[in-house]
């Protein structure tokens, strides 16, 4: 019976030991590499198609007609933009992450062409009218084009209209 209190004592020790003096220290912005663009090249090659499909898919949804945002459709509208948003919003924070302050400028930048603007203003038109709101998208999604509609006001009623 002592052993095995002994050892539960030295396993707890053990533990608090370990969290006051084996801490993971928080990585610093210098600590990061330079970035010039050649360590992005073999990731970026997969994830710029992948960012292709996801306008496209994106636009496509957006480009529907009002009443195909509506009703049985509903959900292919919400869960295009939804994909869209998504990714963008991940990569925005991943970037950063991995690569410092040159991922954070560098993804800040891939993500404003003028296909990011279009969907970014068919996505505010889409709220004002009351075919979309925050609320319809999950985590990510719903951060990011909560951001993008941030200032505008519902005007319509959607598919109660």
């Amino acid at each position: 019976m002592h052993r095995l209190i002994f050892i539960i004592a030295a396993i707890i020790v053990w533990q608090v030991a370990g969290r006051l003096f084996l801490t993971e220290r928080p990585v610093s912005a210098a600590a990061f590499p330079p970035v010039t663009g050649a360590e992005f090249q073999d990731h970026e090659k997969y994830t710029e198609d992948a960012r292709k499909s996801q306008r496209e898919g994106a636009l496509r949804a957006l480009d529907r007609a009002w009443s195909e945002r509506c009703g049985g459709k509903r959900a292919d509208f919400v869960s295009s933009l939804s994909e869209y948003y998504y990714h963008r919003q991940n990569q925005n924070e991943r970037y950063p992450e991995t690569y410092g302050p040159a991922g954070a400028a560098y993804i800040a930048g891939v993500w404003t062409t003028a296909e990011d603007r279009r969907i970014e203003r068919l996505t505010q038109e889409a709220y004002a009218a009351g075919y979309i709101k925050p609320s319809d998208f999950d985590g990510m999604a719903s951060q990011m084009v909560a951001a993008i509609v941030r200032g505008e006001q519902v005007r319509g009623r959607g598919c109660a209209g």
